[in-house]
């Protein structure tokens, strides 16, 4: 896919400057909008962003298997978006994993949401707030993803107190962590503050990863700003590509990201 920026970031992630043979190191930046599955809408106008923006859709929702393989054609990564209780108790809808369930619930429960989506190159949590912070459930949860497949896990990190990231890495899942939410609140202006931030991660560590929803102000920000970035010397790139510099470089067991606003 992208590997080449990837590894030129690997070979000196936090340096400054660039020897003189070298070209100069573009910051990466990976964005997967989350909740696809319940409309066609939503899904199409999301595949159709430029470069390699990752769709995470639903476990047995209506139009999950059809965004799938149009995200699968149009080369974007498709990812489970795993549904997981969170401390406010929010509906989860079908194949969701509580704190009751048993170790066999959760694993038959995650092994039919992982079958219910095609074409998956990984998974992260929708909402979650209280499993991402239970070592057993989360290891029962990433021990199943491990066994079904090739797959990497990117903890949304709903809660400061997850430990999703740490537990996917023992359980040799490959992982990442979210770094912005672009839209907590769905005003042009929040949206437009939180891009911002993100660009200036990407370009202070030289790399970030975003998680959106397909809501309209997330929509027309991407639309408009997407485009821009080969000129700006930032490079988007598939998720994957960032979770294969946090494999080189993982973060510390104490989150050193931005914690979360809200806690879903």
């Amino acid at each position: 896919m992208r590997g080449a920026s990837a590894l030129l970031l690997l070979g000196g992630l936090v340096a400054s400057g660039t020897s003189a043979d070298a070209p100069p190191r573009k910051a990466l930046v990976a964005i997967v909008i989350d909740d696809l599955g319940n409309s066609m809408e939503e899904g199409r106008r999301v595949v159709a962003l430029p470069g390699p923006v990752a769709c995470s859709i639903l476990p047995h929702t209506i139009d999950g298997p059809r965004i799938a393989d149009l995200a699968h054609a149009a080369s974007k990564e498709v990812l489970l978006h795993l549904p997981m209780e969170s401390v406010a108790d929010m509906p989860l809808g079908s194949g969701g994993i509580t704190l009751e369930m048993t170790e066999g619930e959760i694993r038959t429960t995650v092994a039919d949401d992982l079958a219910s989506i095609p074409h998956l190159a990984g998974m992260n949590n929708h909402e979650g707030s209280l499993i991402t912070q239970h070592p057993g459930d989360m290891a029962w949860v990433l021990e199943t993803l491990h066994t079904a497949g090739a797959f990497y896990y990117i903890d949304s990190y709903t809660s400061a107190d997850s430990v999703a990231y740490q537990i996917a890495r023992e359980q040799g899942v490959p992982a990442a962590r979210r770094n912005v939410f672009l839209d907590d609140e769905n005003t042009d202006a929040a949206v437009a503050t939180q891009w911002q931030r993100l660009i200036g991660i990407a370009r202070h560590k030289g790399f970030a990863l975003a998680i959106g929803h397909p809501r309209s102000a997330t929509l027309r920000m991407l639309e408009a700003e997407l485009p821009k970035l080969a000129d700006e010397d930032i490079e988007l790139v598939a998720p994957s590509e960032i979770v294969k510099i946090q494999e080189q470089h993982p973060l510390p067991d104490t989150a050193t990201l931005a914690a979360p606003t809200v806690k879903r």
